[in-house]
This record gives C-alpha cells, structure tokens and sequence, in this order.
C-alpha cells in the first residue's frame, strides 16, 4: 500500500535518488566553472551571490536549535555553527570564503556588506532559513541533507579551479578543502536522525519533500546567476563588474 512507511533502506536510497536527480552539481553554470569557461566576472558574482548562503548557514542553524528542547540533539548541530563561524582567531568557514572573494579580486569587506545580491538570491536563501525556522525538526533536518552529496561537487570543484584558474590556489581554496572532512561527518548524523524519525509514509513523504525544496533553493541561485551574468541580464541593484574590487 502506498500509505505504508518505507523500509529504511528504501527510504535511503530515495532520498538518495533526489540528490542524482536534482543536486546542483547538474546545473549548466558548475559545467561551466568547473570546466574553465567562466570569466573572471561570472567567477566574482557567484562568490559574491554565494556568500548570501554561506553567511545564512550559521543564522538557519542556530534558529533550528532555538526550538530544539533535546541537548544531544543540540550538541551534535551546535558543531555546524562551529564549523562556520570558527573562533574569534580563525573564523571558520566564513573566513575561508571570504580569502576566497580576495583571491578572485574583491574586497572582502564588500562581499561581506551583502551589497551586490541579486534579488533572487536573497529570496532563495531567505526562503531556506525561513523554512529550517518554521517547519518541523524532522523537515528541517531532511532539508539540510543536500550533504550528502556535497564532497563530490567539492572534490569536482578543487580539480576544475586549479586545473584552470590562476587565483586557485591552497589558501583559495581551503573552504573546499575542509568540508571534505566537515561535511560527512554532518550528515551521517542528520541521515540517521531522518531514517530514525520519519517511521510512517506521512513523514516520509515530508521529508524527502523537504530535501527536494532545498535542491531547488540551490538550483534556483544558479538559475539566478546564468540569467544575470552570462547572459548578460543583471537585475537592478545587483552586483556590476568593477564594484566592489580590492583596492
């Protein structure tokens, strides 16, 4: 019967077939970067549009755990926000990012502003945290599976930036680097939270729902970028090339 639960390794390999099916790593404009086709200025905008999300991860987490009452729960998440606001010295994941932004030749006090986001950037990425504040635990941990299948799209993109970019480099790279090794531990723990909680078809249902909305705020800051800076259509307010270069 359709109302009755997965098994759990069906429910698995379902959630895994989301992440084939509609990760980001298929969209057109990572074939293009990872490949060595994008400009300088497609380089820079992404790394400017993408530090909306990377500033948003700490924020959505940190609103998950505000409405987590199990400590355990709250010890294994509290290690994202770790993860990316570092310490005061070392700064995390954020940091990274933005010697990043310095490495492609912005200022990274400019990234950092937010100034620049395409409008449906922001929207995307506002829709995510709102999603994480609002929804259920169950859902908001489904949604932050798109880990899952994260090292593969980074290892890609270390061989692809350094194969063709000059700016690539250790220290440019280093976000990368690190969420080869973060970034599984995560989610072995948000996997086995999902398979353990979602035990009727109901929630089940919810949550490979909720996985499949998170590809899509992916995907959809992509669809953002090629309209904006390939093709050339950069909305109002956003980002121009020569804004907001290192001095």
């Amino acid at each position: 019967m359709q109302d009755q639960a997965q098994s759990r390794e069906d429910f698995e390999a379902r959630l895994r077939a989301i992440g084939a099916q509609r990760y980001h790593d298929r969209h057109p404009f990572h074939k293009r970067l990872h490949g060595g086709h994008c400009t300088p200025d497609e380089v820079r905008a992404w790394v400017i549009n993408r530090w909306m999300y990377q500033s948003r991860i700490p924020m959505k987490d940190a609103a998950f755990m505000s409405r987590v009452e199990d400590p355990d729960l709250r010890r294994h998440w509290r290690k994202r926000i770790e993860d990316h606001d570092g310490t005061v010295a070392e700064g995390g994941g954020i940091r990274r990012w933005l010697a990043l932004a310095q490495a492609v030749g912005l200022d990274p006090d400019y990234v950092a502003s937010g100034v620049g986001i395409m409008p449906a950037t922001r929207f995307a990425v506002d829709a995510y945290v709102r999603f994480v504040r609002e929804m259920p635990l169950l859902d908001a941990v489904a949604a932050s599976l798109t880990e899952l299948f994260a090292p593969r799209i980074h290892a890609q993109r270390i061989e692809g930036l350094l194969a063709h970019y000059d700016f690539a480099d250790d220290t440019s790279l280093a976000y990368f680097r690190k969420r080869l090794t973060e970034a599984p531990e995560d989610v072995q723990f948000g996997l086995d939270y999902v398979l353990t909680h979602a035990d009727t078809r109901e929630r089940q249902d919810a949550a490979a729902a909720a996985l499949t909305f998170k590809t899509d705020v992916l995907w959809a800051q992509l669809d953002a970028l090629w309209h904006g800076y390939v093709e050339g259509n950069i909305p109002p307010g956003a980002w121009r090339p020569g804004e907001g270069m290192a001095p």
